[in-house]
C-alpha cells in the first residue's frame, strides 16, 4: 500500500505552468528522490504536498485520504527541512529543539542531547545559532527530524553546507528512517547514498 501518492499535480506560478501532471506513488520504506534543473519545480513540489502552496488541479493523498480532508492530521505525521533551518538565532540549539518538538510532542533533556550527539554537534547545545557555522545549524535541524518522529520526511537539499562527513551522517539517518518504517521525499543536486531498493527517481524538467 503507498504511504503517499500525487495524482496529476498541476501548479502556475503566473504565466509559468510550473507542475505539469506531475504523479508518484510512495511506499512505507522508500524515498523519492526529486531531481531536475534550477526552476523546474522542485521545491515548488515539495511546497505543494506539504500544503503550503495550493495546486491548481490533481490530489495529495496519504494512506489512501485526501490531505485536504484533514490537513491538521496530515501535518501531525510530516517533519519538513527547506533551505531555512527553520531555527531561531538567539536560542540555543537546545532551546530550538525543544520549542520546535514541543508542538509535536513531550522531550527529556536527555533525548535532546542525544539528537544532537547522533548528528554530530553534541557540544552545541548550550551555543546561540548565532554562532554556530551553517554546517552545525543543518546538523541541529537534521537533530530535529529524529526528535519530532515524523513518518513522513520531506527535504529540500538537506545536503546543503554538510562537509563529507554530514553528507554520510545524512545517507545513515535517512536509511535508518526508511528501515523502520518511515517515508521521505528529498529534492537534490547530489547522490543521496541510499540503496537502491530504498530510492524511487522522479526527475522534472
Amino acid at each position: 500500500m503507498s504511504e503517499l501518492r500525487g495524482q496529476d499535480l498541476h501548479l502556475w506560478r503566473g504565466e509559468q505552468h510550473v507542475l505539469r501532471g506531475v504523479c508518484f506513488e510512495l511506499a512505507a520504506g522508500q524515498c523519492l528522490q526529486v531531481t531536475g534543473p534550477n526552476g523546474a519545480g522542485k521545491t515548488t513540489l515539495l511546497r505543494a504536498v506539504c500544503g503550503l502552496v495550493p495546486l491548481e488541479s490533481g490530489r495529495v493523498l496519504w494512506q489512501g485520504r485526501d490531505v485536504t480532508v484533514d490537513p491538521a492530521a496530515f501535518h501531525a505525521q510530516l517533519d519538513y527541512l527547506g533551505h531555512d533551518n527553520g531555527l531561531k538565532a538567539d536560542l540555543s540549539a537546545t532551546e530550538n529543539l525543544r520549542c520546535s518538538v514541543r508542538l509535536r510532542r513531550s522531550v527529556t533533556p536527555q533525548q535532546v542531547a542525544s539528537a544532537l550527539a547522533l548528528t554530530g554537534v553534541p557540544d552545541t547545545g548550550s551555543a546561540q545559532l548565532r554562532y554556530l557555522s551553517a554546517g552545525q545549524r543543518r546538523r541541529v535541524a537534521l537533530a530535529r527530524l529524529l526528535l519530532t518522529g515524523a513518518a513522513l520526511w520531506i527535504l529540500d537539499e538537506p545536503g546543503s553546507n554538510l562537509d563529507p562527513r554530514g553528507q554520510e551522517l545524512l545517507a545513515g539517518l535517512l536509511s535508518q528512517h526508511l528501515s523502520g518504517g518511515g517515508a521521505a521525499i528529498v529534492a537534490t543536486h547530489q547522490p543521496l547514498g541510499l540503496p537502491v531498493a530504498q530510492l524511487l527517481p522522479l526527475a522534472l524538467e
